[in-house]
């Protein structure tokens, strides 16, 4: 069963048997909003990006994105770039694959962020969300919406965490502004 998320909430990523989860997927949806012009309703193609930065303490140690596909570890795997969004009508368009087994140890968060390549406003998306998902055996565990739009063009989603023995997942939903996660690093550092 999937849990909704609301800004600020963290969740457990421990199974409902005691075991620790062993591998997770964010992944990443939206659809460009229909705009309405002088000859009907039309979309526009918008390229959100998907990205982990994996940190050790506040310091950012690695990064996943559509330019570095897989973490220098091999513990985090970006499945590649979608260009404009809606390709799954409700399915992922990103996403990103992490090995909790394999993550060093001393990276104790990946902070998920989603940016406007292309510059437009989240006022220009519709049916926007973040989810997590157990890549072990496909169950939703998460979910967040990016709900509101609003005149910034990126967002702090979601972030996963050490939690002892295990990790736990929080969800942040800053709205930022910025094109790539260079730009939103910034943003990112409050919620470490």
């Amino acid at each position: 069963m999937s849990v909704n998320l609301s800004k600020g909430q963290a969740i457990s990523l421990e199974k409902k048997d005691g075991a620790t989860l062993t591998a997770v997927r964010m992944g990443l949806g939206w659809q460009a909003a229909k705009r309405r012009g002088l000859f009907g309703s039309r979309t526009r193609e918008i390229d959100l990006d998907a990205s982990a930065v994996l940190f050790a303490g506040a310091e950012p140690k690695d990064v996943v994105f559509f330019r570095h596909l897989v973490s220098d570890d091999g513990s985090v795997r970006h499945t590649g770039d979608n260009l404009v969004g809606g390709a799954g009508q409700g399915g992922d368009d990103e996403a990103i694959l992490v090995d909790l087994q394999r993550v060093p140890v001393h990276i104790d968060q990946i902070v998920f962020t989603v940016n406007s390549f292309t510059g437009q406003t989240f006022e220009e998306v519709q049916n926007a969300f973040c989810r997590l998902v157990d890549e072990t055996n496909g169950q939703e565990l998460a979910r967040y919406t990016l709900a509101g739009g609003g005149e910034y063009t990126a967002q702090i989603m979601a972030k996963v965490h050490r939690a002892g023995s295990g990790w736990t997942m929080t969800a942040i939903g800053a709205p930022a502004r910025g094109r790539t996660f260079q730009d939103l690093m910034p943003a990112i550092l409050p919620h470490l």
